[in-house]
């Protein structure tokens, strides 16, 4: 394909009043996509990005662990917020309670698979239930004048598809935009995602649809975008310490060369950045361990990341974190 051609893949995506641009997307990733997390994606080129999914309980009991990771700032514009749930009512209000901040975007999850979600009948477990999933998403776009998006998968078992019938009755309900992430919900993450019924969904409904799905390397976004037809990839696990795939991606789509690989500096130096984000916004003890997680996926694929990598897993302050980080050998 040209350059030309693939900048045509790369058409912004005009969601009611929001514009995605690139129609590059992170995932919303429960324990990761959090602010800090989600403005280096912004800055490193994702057109959008999504807060980690929050229950719709937790927003309309007004729980302050729940209101915390929905608290957008305008640096990271455009940003979606991903509620779960099964009541139509409580949804409908935890939505307007979201539109009252400001978001840009309210997405509903139809696609964890989680037993903490799954099990009240939220998340993927709507898709076993074509009659709810379609209540709650219509209760949501009427409770609110923001744009509404959905995230499903194929269906909850591989013998029982259901994502392109949950894909009409959400563009029957009003929804503007659709990712389905390519595997069943009992499957989780196992296996190759079938793009082939991405393709048939998006041939399905008119509404926008975007692809989600191993899509690991700039090369993917392409292939994704050639072999599905969809109007935009969201990237997930493949963004965990590697906010720079989006500009890559970005980058490849339009040249054909992807750039290079961020050598170690440049992780060690995005982790540092990363840090200083989350102290800035959160308690010392608490920052520490929650960045472990993200620590873990910077520090690989360069010589001395391992050792660099357990060495961080067991310091307890933030200063020996981000000098260990800044040092100029590896241990």
């Amino acid at each position: 394909m040209t350059p030309t051609a693939s900048r045509d893949l790369l058409r912004p995506l005009s969601v009611g009043p929001v514009v995605i641009d690139p129609p590059l997307i992170l995932a919303p990733m429960a324990g990761y996509t959090n602010h800090p997390f989600r403005l280096l994606c912004r800055e490193q080129g994702a057109g959008l990005v999504c807060t980690e999914f929050v229950s719709s309980h937790g927003l309309t009991r007004r729980m302050k662990n729940t209101w915390v990771i929905v608290d957008v700032q305008d640096d990271e514009r455009p940003v979606s917020a991903q509620i779960f749930g099964a009541d139509p009512a409580v949804m409908a209000d935890a939505a307007r309670l979201l539109e009252d901040t400001g978001v840009d975007l309210i997405d509903i999850n139809m696609g964890c698979w989680v037993p903490k979600v799954s099990r009240t009948g939220a998340g993927a477990a709507l898709l076993r239930s074509p009659e709810s999933a379609s209540a709650v998403m219509r209760a949501v776009v009427n409770a609110v004048s923001v744009p509404v998006t959905v995230k499903i998968r194929m269906g909850w078992t591989g013998q029982h598809l259901t994502g392109i019938d949950i894909a009409r009755l959400a563009e029957a309900a009003g929804i503007r935009l659709i990712t389905i992430h390519a595997r069943p919900a009992t499957r989780g993450l196992e296996g190759s995602a079938d793009w082939d019924y991405i393709a048939r969904l998006k041939q399905s409904v008119s509404i926008l649809v975007v692809g989600n799905g191993d899509v690991k390397q700039p090369e993917d976004a392409l292939r994704m975008f050639q072999h599905t037809g969809c109007d935009g990839v969201m990237i997930g696990r493949a963004a965990l310490g590697n906010p720079w795939i989006f500009r890559r991606c970005l980058s490849y789509l339009q040249t054909g060369d992807p750039g290079p690989e961020p050598d170690g500096a440049a992780r060690r130096a995005m982790a540092a950045r990363h840090y200083r984000l989350a102290l800035a916004e959160g308690e010392e003890a608490v920052v520490v361990r929650e960045m472990r997680a993200h620590l873990a996926h910077y520090l690989k694929g360069f010589p001395g990341a391992a050792a660099l990598r357990d060495r961080l897993m067991h310091l307890t302050s933030a200063d020996a974190v981000l000098d260990a980080l800044q040092a100029n050998t590896l241990p």
